[in-house]
């Protein structure tokens, strides 16, 4: 396979304290010899596990963003017992742009991997996050949320593995993050998705879904900081203790959980999130634009449960995922 044509301004291998990019050579009309510069921080101190943090594989997604900008610029060597790697954007053509698929290739990121070295630009950068940086990692940490068409309740999440051993440790790691929220969750469209990259290496992996609406509030970035900092502790990395609140767990058994809409128009949600529904019982209605007096289409639950996501903003379009429920552990 060919060598990626990324290269890193930093030594990952050189203890302090280190900010630079990955370089990623790319040609284009106002720039023959450009490149895509995205951010990153290396922190070590010794030998001890590494943990890989990255916000904005989509680039409208912002908690992510707003942890990771402030803790490389905080985080000192003397604080911590082996490696950090902080890249606040991984997305960055995408973050910039403010858009979720990146506006140079229009490939969305986290359907990308494992990527492809001489690919487009989101493939080769997914390559090299899938042969040098993941290979590094102990635990990963990856933010997301909503992005601009989606709302979340706040929460960290992990998957459900076949490796007993790994699936406790993204368990223990995502509770530890210690979100309002800890989610057991369910992929409707896992391929080529970062989770999957990481976790079929064997490492240690937390993913989180803070609010949406295409922003962030300081509720939400506050969550992010204090988990991203409490994750790091509790890997053996970060020096202190961990700020601990409650958690509710939630789960989601089957894909029941997830509603589509088989018509567009303009939205109306019956219920909150956070609010519980039982089976039958109305979710949301859609009216039709075009014209009046005619019946609004009722969305109604396919399951009991409570709404952890729903869709932003009031008008959506055929196939949309209207609405998301889980259930309370």
């Amino acid at each position: 396979m060919r060598a990626n044509p990324i290269s890193p301004t930093v030594d990952f291998d050189k203890d302090g304290v280190q900010h630079g990019h990955l370089r990623l050579p790319y040609s284009r009309n106002d720039s023959a010899w450009g490149s895509v510069m995205i951010p990153l921080t290396v922190v070590k101190n010794g030998s001890g596990p590494t943990a890989l943090l990255t916000g904005a594989n989509h680039g409208d997604e912002y908690e992510g963003p707003l942890a990771l900008f402030d803790l490389a610029a905080r985080l000192g060597a003397e604080e911590i017992y082996g490696r950090v790697i902080i890249i606040p954007a991984m997305n960055h053509p995408a973050f910039m742009a403010g858009t979720r698929v990146s506006p140079i290739d229009q490939v969305n990121m986290n359907r990308a991997f494992p990527g492809v070295p001489d690919g487009t630009a989101t493939q080769k950068i997914a390559d090299y996050f899938q042969r040098t940086l993941l290979p590094m990692a102990d635990v990963v940490l990856d933010f997301h949320s909503g992005g601009k068409t989606l709302d979340f309740l706040p929460f960290a999440a992990s998957h459900i593995l076949e490796d007993a051993e790994q699936h406790a440790r993204c368990r223990a790691a995502r509770d530890a993050f210690n979100a309002p929220f800890s989610v057991e969750m369910r992929e409707i469209d896992a391929l080529g998705m970062y989770d999957d990259a990481a976790e079929g290496q064997g490492k240690t992996f937390v993913t989180t879904e803070l609010g949406g609406q295409g922003s962030a509030t300081p509720y939400t970035t506050e969550i992010a900081r204090k988990g991203v900092r409490n994750l790091l502790i509790h890997a053996g990395i970060l020096n202190g203790e961990p700020e601990v609140g409650p958690t509710r767990h939630l789960s989601q058994p089957d894909d029941a959980c997830f509603h589509f809409t088989a018509e567009g128009g303009l939205v109306e949600f019956l219920i909150s999130l956070g609010d519980t529904v039982r089976v039958g019982e109305p979710i949301a209605r859609i009216w039709d634009m075009r014209q009046t007096g005619r019946t609004p289409i009722t969305v109604t639950a396919q399951r009991d449960g409570l709404l952890m996501a729903r869709h932003h903003p009031g008008i959506c379009q055929a196939g949309d995922c209207l609405a998301v429920l889980a259930v309370e552990d």
